[in-house]
C-alpha cells in the first residue's frame, strides 16, 4: 500500500489539476461571450413617454456599468489563468513564481474577488428590495435572465470556487487595498462624469437619493468592498494555513 502512496497523489494531483484547468475554461469562455453578447446585442428601449424619468443615455456605453466592468476583469482573470496552467505554474509555493501567475495573484486579490462579491451581493440585495432600483422591468424584453446570472450569479460562484481550489499570494495589506481604493475611486469619478454630460444617473437607485444619503451610500459601498477585500484575504488564509505559512518563512 505505502509503494502506491507517489502514484496516488499523482493521479489526484493530475486529475485536480485537469479540473482547474477546465473550470478556468468554462468560465473564460462564458464571462467572454457574456462580453460579447452584452456589447453587441443587448440594446436599451427608447423612452416613448416624455415624462417618463430617463433611465437609459447612450453616453458611457456599457462601459458605465460596473457588472460589464467587472465582466471584463473576470474575463481578463480566467483568460490570464488559463494561460498560466499551460505555461506558468500552479505549484503551490513556487521558488521563483513567472510573472503571469505574480499578475495571476494580484488581480485576484486586488480586483477579481471583491469587485465580484460586490457586484452580485448588492445587484441581488437591491433586485430584492426593488428591482426597479438596479434593473427596471422595462429591460426584461432586451436583457435575457441568462444572461443577468452570468452576470450577477455566475461572477460570486466561480470566483467563490477558484479561492477554494487555487492558493495565491496575497500582497501586503496596503498594496492590495490601495489597488483596490484607486479602481473604485476611479469608478466614483467616472460615474460623476457620466453624470455631468448626460443629466442622468448610471444606476436608479441614485435617482431617488437626496444629496446626503448619496454621500452615505457612496461610502457605504467603498467601505463594503474594503470589507470584501478582507474577506477574500481571510478565506485564503485560513483554507490555505500551510501554503501561507510556508509562503512567509520563504519570504524571510
Amino acid at each position: 500500500m505505502a509503494t502506491n502512496a507517489p502514484a496516488t497523489n499523482s493521479l489526484f494531483k493530475s486529475v485536480f489539476g485537469a479540473l482547474r484547468t477546465l473550470l478556468h475554461l468554462t468560465a473564460a469562455v462564458q464571462f467572454t461571450y457574456g462580453i460579447y453578447y452584452d456589447y453587441k446585442f443587448v440594446e436599451f428601449p427608447a423612452q416613448t413617454d416624455p415624462n417618463s424619468k430617463l433611465i437609459y443615455h447612450p453616453f458611457g456605453g456599457k462601459f458605465k456599468y460596473l457588472t460589464f466592468l467587472n465582466a471584463i476583469i473576470q474575463a481578463l482573470y480566467y483568460v490570464i489563468s488559463l494561460v498560466n496552467d499551460f505555461v506558468g505554474t500552479n505549484e503551490l509555493v513556487p521558488r521563483r513564481a513567472p510573472a503571469i501567475r505574480k499578475f495571476k495573484d494580484w488581480l485576484l486579490s486586488t480586483l477579481a474577488f471583491p469587485v465580484a462579491l460586490n457586484v452580485g451581493i448588492t445587484f441581488w440585495t437591491l433586485y430584492a428590495i426593488d428591482r426597479e432600483l438596479v434593473f427596471p422591468k422595462v429591460l426584461d424584453p432586451v436583457f435575457p435572465s441568462w444572461l443577468n446570472h452570468v452576470l450577477h450569479t455566475n461572477i460570486v460562484v466561480f470566483i467563490v470556487l477558484e479561492m477554494f481550489t487555487s492558493y495565491r499570494a496575497y500582497p501586503t495589506r496596503s498594496k492590495g487595498l490601495t489597488g483596490l481604493a484607486i479602481f473604485m475611486g476611479s469608478y466614483l469619478v467616472w460615474i460623476h462624469i457620466i453624470k455631468h454630460y448626460s443629466n442622468v444617473w448610471v444606476y436608479p437607485v441614485l435617482e431617488v437619493l437626496q444629496l446626503p444619503q448619496r454621500i452615505l451610500f457612496f461610502a457605504a459601498v467603498l467601505g463594503f468592498t474594503f470589507a470584501l477585500y478582507l474577506l477574500g484575504e481571510f478565506i485564503n488564509n485560513v483554507v490555505w494555513a500551510k501554503e501561507v505559512k510556508l509562503s512567509l518563512r520563504k519570504s524571510k
